[in-house]
């Protein structure tokens, strides 16, 4: 199941966090930080793509240094739609944002400078989009901490991608905004 296909199922989910305000607010977030950085949608959904990219090498990093409950941990702390520096420096280090910068400038046309801005928004946004499949119980992942995959859904099928190209999270974005108008 791809990850847009797991967030939906989340959306249908009542044990799983995610809602379609929830999702929705996420997505006015993108449309908001858009429209004041004066950004193409198409510009902006590829730099979440590029972000989105890294953070997965990111997560998969924390997952084996620390076990799927770190990894999920991160998710769950950080994900949401407010701006947040913390979330950047959970996952990179500041020559690692300054390289994510980099690519996203190469293939967006948009600033270094500018992306550097941009990143403590994006990168809390792609953590949310990741956050819809948390689990609403209050249960720690304790038996999954030396484990691979986590309670989360959205952040193992986010994870386990094997490169093909199905996990992309601008188009995710893309395919949530159609979903949301829809109903």
């Amino acid at each position: 199941m791809g990850l847009f296909e797991q967030i939906l199922s989340a959306v249908n989910n009542p044990n799983q966090q995610s809602s379609p305000d929830q999702l929705g607010s996420l997505l006015n977030t993108v449309q908001q930080l858009s429209g004041r950085s004066g950004l193409d949608p198409n510009t902006t959904q590829t730099a979440i793509s590029v972000v989105g990219s890294y953070v997965r090498s990111a997560l998969q990093q924390q997952r084996a240094a620390g076990g799927a409950a770190q990894a999920e941990a991160i998710v769950n702390q950080f994900g949401g739609a407010s701006p947040n520096p913390n979330a950047l420096s959970s996952l990179f280090s500041p020559s690692q944002q300054q390289q994510v910068a980099e690519a996203v400038a190469q293939r967006t046309g948009i600033s270094r400078d500018q992306m550097m801005a941009l990143l403590p928004i994006l990168v809390p946004i792609v953590l949310g989009l990741l956050k819809q499949g948390s689990s609403t119980q209050n249960s720690p992942a304790g038996n999954t901490a030396n484990s691979t995959a986590s309670s989360n859904p959205v952040l193992n099928s986010f994870l386990d991608a094997d490169g093909d190209g199905d996990v992309d999270m601008g188009d995710a974005m893309s395919m949530a905004g159609r979903f949301l108008n829809q109903r």
